[in-house]
């Protein structure tokens, strides 16, 4: 966890959209583009977030500048915060979302074999392979040398044994998907009919949101954020919300829910969501947050209950407010965009890779870092995607990827 400027950070950890996992149908068939749509600009909002803490020193990553100044640090902590606050639980959601439809069309076998090929072996050829390479690379182009790279392998130096950097959501989801097929198995009951049923009302959603902030508040009394469990690299202080969204994304299929929104709920907490995003200065200047963000991470403190709190409402009003907005006016596709949505799984997968690579590569560029972050971040983005169009071209990452 970072202690710099006003944030209270994840370590090196969002998000994978697991793109070609399940097929993007709802429970009545129609092929959802609107969420292909969301997957692809969730996996741009990673590679752009990754690359924010690199160049404004807010938060865990391999390598960072460290050349902040107050206004980079201070915009770049509160575009963090907020991406933490729901893109990883949305990520979960629309994941989960299509879970249930897969696992009937697969049964437990199949579908388990299907997820520990698409999950299981990116997870760990970057976690032994990749990962290791990079702490080797970034050590030597900054401090001139460094260990050979096996003495970086998954528990040994490098504490995670599986799931490092980013590859931590894929390990999540494949744990989340496991624990379902046996849920699934042992209820013993046949698959539940899909039907169309009212989207919980306004109460209801905000009576969630306020169990799931008391919730995380209380997990955060026994281990406040920035506790890892490094040998899976999983930060349990988050582990409520991500629980909360996977489970009601499998409801939410059976249910219709995504196709079921209406258009006042969506915009009531899209607009929820915005004003809680700017409501992140007040709480974090009035919580005294300049002086240590200790009191925010956990703990019988006012603030660490009010963070929990606008963390939860935040995160449900931006997954519902973006469902909606992606649903109505983003449900449509051309050619870049089914480019960029047959490749945003890959692309998640390499980006850290490839943001390191170029982060290193012009290091001693001196350049404003809000500035730089954007220049990288123009050539970084297509470089992602274009690289995993090219890896998924060979004959054998294509089977998994």
């Amino acid at each position: 966890m970072s202690t710099q400027s006003v944030s209270i950070e994840r370590k090196a950890q969002p998000m994978a959209p697991e793109a070609h996992v399940a097929p993007t149908q709802s429970s009545a068939g129609p092929r959802l583009l609107f969420i292909d749509n969301m997957r692809v600009m969730l996996t741009i909002q990673v590679v752009l977030f990754h690359l924010l803490i690199i160049y404004a020193g807010t938060g865990g990553w391999l390598y960072k500048e460290g050349r902040e100044d107050f206004a980079t640090g201070a915009l770049g902590a509160w575009l963090i915060t907020v991406s933490q606050a729901y893109f990883m639980g949305l990520f979960l959601l629309i994941s989960a979302y299509f879970v249930p439809g897969s696992y009937d069309r697969k049964s437990a076998g199949r579908f388990l074999l299907d997820r520990m090929i698409r999950l299981g072996i990116p997870m760990a050829i970057y976690s032994w392979l990749f990962s290791p390479l990079l702490v080797v690379l970034v050590q030597r182009v900054t401090e001139g040398t460094s260990q050979p790279w096996w003495h970086y392998l998954p528990g040994l130096k490098y504490e995670a044994v599986i799931g490092s950097g980013p590859l931590w959501f894929v390990e999540t989801l494949l744990i989340f998907s496991v624990v379902y097929v046996g849920w699934r198995l042992v209820s013993s009951c046949p698959a539940p009919s899909s039907v169309d049923t009212r989207f919980p009302g306004n109460g209801v959603i905000a009576l969630f949101a306020l169990l799931l902030g008391i919730v995380s508040f209380l997990v955060r009394l026994w281990r406040p954020i920035g506790w890892n469990f490094s040998p899976l690299n999983l930060q349990f202080p988050f582990f409520a919300q991500y629980i909360a969204l996977f489970v009601v994304g499998l409801i939410a299929y059976r249910r219709n829910w995504f196709l079921g929104l209406p258009e006042t709920t969506g915009r009531l907490w899209l607009a929820i969501g915005i004003v809680m995003i700017f409501l992140f200065w007040p709480l974090v200047l009035g919580g005294g947050m300049d002086k240590g963000v200790e009191p925010f991470a956990g703990g019988w403190h006012w603030q660490a209950f009010a963070y929990a709190l606008w963390e939860s409402f935040t995160c449900l009003g931006m997954c519902i407010g973006l469902i909606y907005l992606f649903r109505r006016n983003v449900n449509r596709q051309g050619k870049l965009a089914k480019f960029l949505s047959s490749n945003a799984y890959t692309a998640y997968i390499i980006h850290g890779v490839v943001i390191t690579i170029m982060a290193l590569a012009v290091r001693d560029v001196m350049v404003y870092p809000l500035l730089k972050w954007a220049l990288v971040a123009l050539v970084a983005v297509p470089l992602c995607f274009g690289l995993s169009h090219l890896i998924r071209k060979l004959p054998y990452p294509d089977r998994v990827l």
